[in-house]
């Protein structure tokens, strides 16, 4: 399996519905291209983070994001459980963000996701940024729709600790939850690690609809 490159990678956009989506869904890969790229200029979007939850957030990003040289964070207040209802002013939100941000790589919700603020983030993001390679996260959950991702991200064993190690430290609020514990996100990096045969035994899987392919050396 040959790896893409992200030699033509200048800046990323992480979106999230919840303060804990992009952490669950893609944290070691945030941590594995901080690594590698660490020049890369990241943007760094939650849509609904309030309260408790909004410091959390924060306190998330910044632990998360430390690696990048250029980051920024956005922290919004919309209903959780609510967005299909505030789906209007979700999509203004989007249309400033676009005005701000001109990414080379967006990660966002996969777009089968059953919680509908996850769909409705999915939906956006494809609408607004067009012309923009995007990779659909998933996130476990007892729904049972993580579906059959078809890009890897391997990392690696201190990228793979490091993801679940500042979860845990970052969302006291979600740690009686039976579903938010290292190994069970542990667990789905190892499977998704076999089904890719990553050096590192570990990976972070992704949906990509749609990817335009070149010839040249070190493109995506």
């Amino acid at each position: 399996m040959m790896p893409a490159m992200l030699d033509n990678v200048r800046s990323i956009l992480w979106l999230g519905a919840h303060a804990d989506d992009i952490e669950i869904g893609c944290g070691a890969t945030v941590l594995q291209i901080a690594r590698q790229r660490p020049d890369i200029q990241v943007h760094w979007a939650v849509f609904s983070g309030d309260g408790r939850r909004r410091t959390e957030a924060e306190n998330s990003a910044a632990a998360f994001l430390a690696g990048y040289a250029d980051r920024a964070v956005e922290i919004h207040a919309f209903r959780d459980g609510f967005f299909p209802d505030d789906w209007a002013a979700i999509k203004q939100e989007f249309e400033r963000l676009k005005q701000r941000v001109s990414p080379d790589l967006v990660f966002t919700h996969y777009r089968h996701d059953l919680h509908q603020d996850h769909r409705i983030m999915s939906e956006l993001t494809w609408n607004t940024f067009r012309d923009h390679l995007i990779l659909e996260y998933e996130i476990p959950k007892y729904d049972g729709d993580l579906g059959r991702p078809n890009v890897f991200w391997p990392v690696d064993e201190a990228c793979c600790a490091g993801k679940t190690d500042l979860l845990q430290q970052h969302f006291p609020s979600q740690a009686d939850k039976a579903w938010f514990d290292a190994e069970l996100f542990r667990a789905l990096m190892r499977i998704r690690g076999m089904e890719c045969a990553a050096p590192g035994r570990y990976a972070e899987a992704f949906h990509a609809r749609k990817m335009q392919l070149s010839a040249a050396a070190g493109t995506l």
